[in-house]
């Protein structure tokens, strides 16, 4: 059945590059991605009817009926003017799919038409996720909603396109492989007044400034050395006039870490952080923090049968892509066994870049990714006495 597989899927690509140039010549922000969704349903024809999730997404099965693989695709675009120069750039002004977005749903179109054509061991699951660039994540919604359990889908499949990695690599790493992350704001409250008589105010100012600094020695002199974090201040306001002292600073930023008990130490201390240096300035100091994705790890067992379906094409496993990158896939991989890959390209510029566009060549690497994994997850959950037979 294997080898069928790639034989349909090898006559699946032709059109599904054409559909990658329709995709990303029509751009949908997030949460505003319906007829990005339907015209990848349509593209995918299948014969069972969708189930409409996340107000834009949507779970259709594709194989029959059963306990089921499913392969995620995400559906939305960034708020980015692109300035690629193609022939099928985006025609929506300041929206572009500058995360590759594109060129995983056509690969995900490839591999479940390729499905629909041939069987495999397990029905397939297309998860067209709406809303992976914004909060609230469209794989929250979708993992809590309860459909992945009615379809009964024992796994999930990720795959992304990755241009730090060298093109025809793929990273498929066990355990922890992106971060959390979560984002702060806070809001520093003073007594505002005439600069010239500093000593009758309290400058939030100045102690938004103090904040600052003494955010960063939060990670390198209170989280653990061998533990990976981030606190990343990313904007600071505060004032309009040069002979005024405000009466409100504003600093917000993001908070990284690849296991949970330095999450949370992070919030705690961010928000101890904030308090003491307001006070110190007789200012107060309000943290907000939005919680955001949860680490993304990777099952291990998927992980080691993927490796080795990629390893009989020819590919290139790399084992040593692990980052504080966020993706939404994370909440998928709470609820079930979850695997994401990330793909090499010759695209030699960065992710939400607006120059960002993978060749075409991605596509089909990004397909073969993705049957690699499906067909990972089907040796993996078969019964260990199908797998010793078939090793006889």
């Amino acid at each position: 059945m294997s080898k069928e597989l790639w034989e349909a899927l090898e006559r699946q690509l032709p059109a599904a590059i054409e559909l990658r140039h329709e995709l990303h010549r029509d751009p949908e922000l997030s949460g505003e991605e319906s007829i990005t969704r339907d015209r990848v349903l349509a593209a995918l024809g299948p014969s069972s009817e969708p189930h409409k999730v996340a107000e834009t997404g949507a779970v259709v099965r594709i194989g029959g009926a059963g306990p089921a693989i499913g392969l995620r695709g995400e559906l939305d675009a960034l708020p980015i003017t692109e300035n690629s120069g193609y022939e099928w750039a985006s025609q929506n002004t300041g929206v572009m799919h500058a995360c590759g977005h594109d060129v995983h749903l056509a690969a995900l179109v490839a591999v479940g038409r390729a499905i629909d054509a041939v069987g495999g061991d397990f029905p397939l699951l297309a998860v067209l996720q709406p809303r992976e660039e914004t909060y609230p994540s469209g794989a929250q919604d979708i993992a809590s909603h309860g459909v992945l359990v009615d379809e009964e889908c024992q796994a999930m499949i990720g795959v992304h396109i990755q241009p730090t990695l060298d093109e025809g690599t793929v990273a498929c790493v066990p355990g922890a492989v992106n971060g959390s992350s979560d984002e702060f704001t806070i809001v520093i409250e003073g007594e505002p007044g005439h600069a010239a008589y500093p000593h009758l105010t309290r400058d939030p100012l100045l102690a938004a400034a103090h904040l600052v600094v003494a955010l960063q020695a939060v990670v390198s002199r209170v989280i653990d050395p061998m533990a990976s974090a981030v606190l990343g201040v990313s904007s600071f306001s505060a004032g309009e006039a040069a002979n005024v002292v405000p009466g409100v600073a504003r600093v917000s930023g993001t908070l990284r870490s690849l296991d949970d008990h330095t999450r949370l130490l992070l919030q705690t201390k961010l928000t101890e952080t904030a308090d003491h240096i307001a006070r110190s300035h007789g200012c107060t100091a309000e943290t907000r923090i939005t919680v955001g994705e949860p680490v993304l790890r990777n099952n291990p067992e998927l992980a080691e049968a993927t490796s080795a379906q990629l390893r009989s094409r020819g590919v290139e496993v790399s084992r040593g892509l692990r980052s504080l990158g966020a993706d939404d896939f994370a909440f998928f991989a709470e609820y079930l066994p979850s695997l994401m890959l990330f793909v090499g390209t010759t695209s030699a510029e960065r992710l939400h870049s607006p120059t960002f566009l993978p060749p075409d060549d991605s596509v089909r690497a990004v397909a073969e990714a993705m049957l690699s994994g499906y067909l990972g997850a089907c040796e993996a959950l078969k019964p260990p006495t199908s797998r010793s037979k078939e090793s006889q």
